[in-house]
């Protein structure tokens, strides 16, 4: 007997249908299971993919808030926010749409509410000739429950939460103010007779239904807003993630097919066509193009991509058709990296929200005592009604002193700071990179592929006197070809862009720290240093002597090549300075920053270098642990270091710097070990990330000022301090409408970050 792989029956082999498939006999029970058990194994079969990491929520105020499913901080009361992309959270969406929901049903009925509480004040109109005064206190009760149960329903839960939590925050303040002014009033409404007569004004009890509906809905409003930033601020991310390819033209067997990018793996073959996204990263094999990389780094000017030169996914192919091999998929590839990294760096602290968190810990239980301070007084002393005084005042205190600016000042603008970043090729991993990095002293850099290119050229070819420079150029591209020396890719690449040949050599020899020797079309030829040459040929040109010594100065390597006994010229190397280094310094300089070049060349090469670029002071042949200790020694003297770097050897100093910058052309450990990374390779990206983090803190002083401010001003004004003077008192509702503002001041200032340039 055997059993069915498609429907599990079991069947007698003898009469069943039989395929045989990777040595390996199938039996099925009819025609069908067998069409649809050959149609499923010609499918190739999918890679396997990761198993989906269930998402973790935590607070962006309280990281050590975690739990696996969405909610509220039972310390703040803030909605909880997804370590997972936030671009697919849907939490945040459902969380705007339902208290947009709530604020709008909770305005129409606020409205009437406050109509009927404030009717007789408005010119030409008396609501009470249309409705009598016992028929507005039940109209405004039955209106007015809804709007505080069921639109700010939330306060009182996550107020009692901030109780049980022994954590009191804004929102015990917000469930206290609105549930006081709500409570009194129902209960007047419906045990009037349990009062006092002197609680009576003409007979009636004042109610206060209208403060604690329109301070509802304005909290609510708050609250919406708030949301509705927090969406704004990922934006940026959003909008790289909605870029990425969705489709891909997989070459397989010779045939070409549009596959969905979840169906492309590692070691694929994708045809690119002008005007087309690349799908995925990976290196070009076949043909040569420009991309458009500005949405991964910022720079507008397109790039230049031939075979063996790696793709970035999402970015814009221009001018030319090639065909890449897939490298990275999924979270593995830049763009999912890059998202990662900006959400996790926007729910990370800065070190001054520490500030904040402090204040608000004294501040919501001195409010609570203020209230009540403020309520015994007006009791004890005030003018009839005073207990009714007593109960305006105490909520007007609990409302207006309400926390939720000061929540929102530091973590608000970070949010959009890191966001900003991204979009210009600037990737902060936390918030205390941004904080530090305002404060730097002292910029010390790597050489090699931070200030320079990494990749050595030709830069100068100087033939002795009659001979051919086309000559020189071919016996030397001959001879490197042949050679392992990390030299030898630039003169060959030099010269196959000149369109010269590159035949094969003979007897090729290399002689270890000195150069090579090999025969050409039958005549012996020679490359490498003076002393190889003078050791080969005699006596080199003295002219040729000068410029060897011209090029050295300029931190050139020197190349002498020979044929047979005669000197045919000599080749300057070097690693060309980026285009935009030299401002990128001048730049630094202007911001008050001290430039230390730390390279592991030798000292004249290194001087060299920084005399060109006007470098502070140079540290030349330096090993990984040695630049360790001169960031350690310039820290001893009390500067605040930032360390550039993009290699392996770089990693322990940008680790032990204030703050490390990685260069996003480097190698995986410098990226690991630095606070910062500039997607593209450059020191300007520096001078741009000093430039946002001055920004940033700038605007979170800002904040953390209207945040203040509203407070100070505001907790006295409500309490009553000026009505002995003026007879001023702060109606509960213009203390809600202030609190609501300080918050919108506090997120309308965040947001102006998004149109920060750099």
């Amino acid at each position: 007997m055997a059993k069915d792989p498609i429907c599990g029956m079991t069947i007698d082999e003898r009469r069943a249908l039989k395929v045989n498939q990777g040595r390996k006999d199938y039996f099925f029970c009819s025609p069908h299971c067998k069409d649809k058990f050959l149609k499923r194994s010609q499918q190739p079969v999918p890679a396997p993919q990761p198993k989906d990491i269930k998402a973790i929520y935590t607070c962006p105020m309280h990281p050590e808030v975690r739990q696996d499913r969405p909610g509220d901080c039972p310390k703040c009361g803030m909605p909880l926010e997804s370590t997972g992309l936030a671009a697919e959270d849907d939490s945040e969406r459902q969380l705007v749409r339902s208290l947009s929901v709530k604020f709008w049903g909770g305005l129409v009925l606020a409205v009437p509410v406050t109509v009927l509480a404030i009717g007789e004040m408005i010119p030409a109109v008396s609501i009470h000739d249309l409705v009598s005064t016992s028929v507005s206190a039940w109209l405004q009760l039955i209106l007015a429950t809804p709007v505080v149960l069921w639109s700010g329903g939330f306060f009182f839960i996550k107020g009692w939460q901030s109780l049980v939590n022994r954590s009191l925050n804004m929102f015990t303040l917000i469930a206290l103010g609105v549930g006081a002014a709500y409570g009194y009033s129902a209960v007047a409404v419906l045990l009037p007779g349990i009062f006092p007569e002197d609680l009576k004004v003409e007979g009636r009890l004042n109610l206060y239904f209208e403060a604690a509906a329109v301070i509802t809905v304005l909290v609510v409003l708050g609250q919406l807003l708030e949301a509705r930033a927090r969406s704004q601020t990922g934006q940026a991310i959003k909008a790289l993630l909605g870029l990425a390819a969705k489709n891909a033209h997989r070459i397989r067997d010779g045939h070409e097919e549009e596959v969905a990018i979840d169906d492309v793996h590692k070691g694929d073959l994708l045809r690119v066509r002008p005007g087309e996204k690349v799908p995925l990263d990976g290196i070009i094999v076949e043909g040569r193009t420009t991309i458009d990389e500005s949405m991964i780094s910022g720079e507008p000017m397109p790039v230049a991509k031939t075979a063996g030169e790696r793709v970035i996914g999402a970015t814009i192919n221009q001018t030319g058709t090639f065909v890449m091999k897939t490298e990275k998929v999924g979270a593995e590839t830049l763009l999912s990296q890059i998202v990662n990294m900006v959400a996790e760096a926007q729910r990370s602290r800065a070190p001054i929200q520490k500030l904040a968190d402090r204040v608000s810990g004294y501040f919501v239980p001195a409010v609570i005592l203020v209230a009540i301070l403020a309520f015994i007084i007006w009791w004890w002393i005030g003018p009839p009604p005073s207990l009714a005084y007593a109960i305006v005042n105490a909520v007007s205190v609990l409302i207006i002193a309400c926390p939720c600016a000061l929540g929102l000042a530091t973590p608000m603008s970070i949010m959009v700071g890191v966001g900003r970043g991204a979009q210009t090729g600037i990737l902060v991993k936390n918030a205390e990179a941004i904080e530090k990095a305002e404060k730097i002293t002292h910029v010390l850099t790597d050489k090699t592929g931070t200030l320079t290119e990494g990749k050595p050229k030709v830069t100068a070819a100087h033939p002795a006197a009659g001979v051919d420079e086309a000559l020189l150029l071919h016996v030397a591209g001959s001879l490197e070809q042949a050679s392992e020396h990390p030299l030898a890719r630039a003169v060959v690449d030099h010269v196959r862009a000149r369109g010269l040949d590159v035949p094969k050599i003979e007897d090729f020899d290399s002689v270890t720290g000195a150069g090579v020797k090999g025969r050409l079309n039958g005549v012996v030829v020679t490359l490498g240093n003076e002393k190889f040459i003078t050791d080969t040929v005699g006596e080199v040109p003295r002219d040729l002597e000068d410029k060897a010594v011209q090029m050295r100065e300029k931190a050139q390597t020197v190349v002498w090549v020979a044929q047979e006994r005669k000197v045919l010229g000599v080749l300057g190397i070097a690693d060309p300075i980026k285009a935009t280094t030299t401002s990128a310094i001048r730049e630094l300089h202007r911001l008050g920053l001290k430039v230390i070049m730390l390279t592991g060349d030798h000292r004249a090469t290194a001087q060299a270098i920084a005399a060109e670029l006007g470098i502070d002071n140079v540290r030349a042949e330096v090993d990984p642990a040695g630049k360790r200790k001169i960031v350690q020694e310039f820290k001893q003297k009390g500067a605040l270091v930032l360390m550039a770097g993009d290699g392996i050897n770089d990693a322990p100093a940008l680790a032990e710097a204030e703050v490390g910058v990685a260069m996003g052309t480097g190698t995986d450990v410098a990226i690991e070990s630095a606070g910062i990374t500039l997607v593209k390779g450059d020191l300007n990206g520096i001078v741009k990330a000093l430039k946002l983090s001055r920004q940033v803190m700038h605007n979170i002083r800002q904040n953390l000022f209207f945040a203040f401010i509203y407070n100070a001003l505001g907790v006295p004004v409500a309490a009553g301090v000026l009505y002995p003077f003026t007879g001023l008192l702060l109606n509960p509702m213009i203390a809600g409408a202030a609190m609501s503002f300080s918050s919108v001041s506090v997120i309308s200032n965040a947001l102006r970050l998004r149109r920060l340039k750099l």
